[in-house]
């Protein structure tokens, strides 16, 4: 009787793999294209981040991941242009993040 108990319920062991699958298709729906910038968007996105880390200003810094545009704002800390990274820290101060240069689409002042 046990075993007949088990084979019953084994059909919907797959379920939670095709949820999975599921919300995979669904989330890749949602991703968008990352934008091409032109040689003066990312002129003028180099001379905000250089003034806002001298200045130590607040930014707005919008950034493409995984097919999505990520807005935050906060303070440029330091800019590695040679290795692609700078580091930035959220409006609290508390939260510090390393950021691909290249993932950066959009900064300007708040």
């Amino acid at each position: 009787m046990k075993d007949r108990g088990m084979k019953k319920w084994r059909a919907f062991a797959s379920i939670p793999e095709q949820y999975i699958e599921l919300q995979e298709i669904i989330y890749k729906q949602l991703e968008v294209p990352k934008p091409l910038l032109t040689e003066d968007q990312m002129e003028q996105m180099n001379q905000v981040l250089v003034e806002a880390l001298y200045t130590n200003q607040k930014v707005y810094l919008t950034c493409y991941k995984h097919g999505k545009h990520i807005t935050e704002t906060g303070f440029i800390q330091f800019v590695d242009s040679s290795r692609d990274i700078f580091i930035f820290n959220d409006e609290s101060s508390k939260l510090k993040k390393k950021i691909k240069l290249s993932e950066v689409i959009n900064i300007r002042f708040v």
